[in-house]
């Protein structure tokens, strides 16, 4: 008897071992979550910004502008900024994040756009130097770049 308990034992722990062997990985994840950029956007001013990244699977992803030193001359309706951010990647081709989501802002007020979503691949490291945002607002484009790579370092995607 105790040596049928005694290998029923070692048989449950080499399946158990064996299942956690052939289960899928953890979930996707995008390091760092945020970075911070110095970004110039003619019309709209330009300064500290911060982009944030979420890894929504293995194949997508969701970028987010936010910026007190980038502001909106007119007041804008939420949902009315058509966005266009691409990311250089230094593994291959460029990214893009494009919609058209971001909350009501008053006239002077900070802008955020996004969450932007795209399409990523895993191995994917992305930064906006280099790369560009596109606004397009009543049918005028104000594009925003930057001069230095972001801080602390690309999204790389996993």
């Amino acid at each position: 008897m105790k040596r049928l308990a005694s290998g029923a034992a070692l048989t449950a722990g080499i399946l158990a071992a064996t299942a956690l062997a052939f289960a899928p990985s953890a979930s996707a994840a995008v390091t760092p979550g945020s970075a911070s950029i110095t970004a110039s956007c003619g019309l709209f001013g330009g300064g500290a910004a911060t982009l944030t990244a979420t890894q929504v699977s293995s194949t997508s992803a969701t970028i987010t502008l936010s910026s007190t030193g980038i502001t909106t001359p007119l007041a804008l309706s939420a949902n009315s900024i058509n966005s266009t951010l691409t990311m250089t990647n230094s593994t291959g081709a460029n990214r893009v994040f494009s919609g058209t989501v971001n909350p009501a802002m008053p006239a002077g007020g900070a802008v955020t756009v996004g969450p932007l979503p795209g399409t990523v691949a895993v191995g994917d490291s992305l930064d906006f130097y280099k790369g560009s945002l596109k606004m397009v607002i009543f049918g005028i484009t104000v594009t925003c770049t930057s001069s230095a790579a972001q801080s602390p370092g690309p999204f790389v995607f996993s």
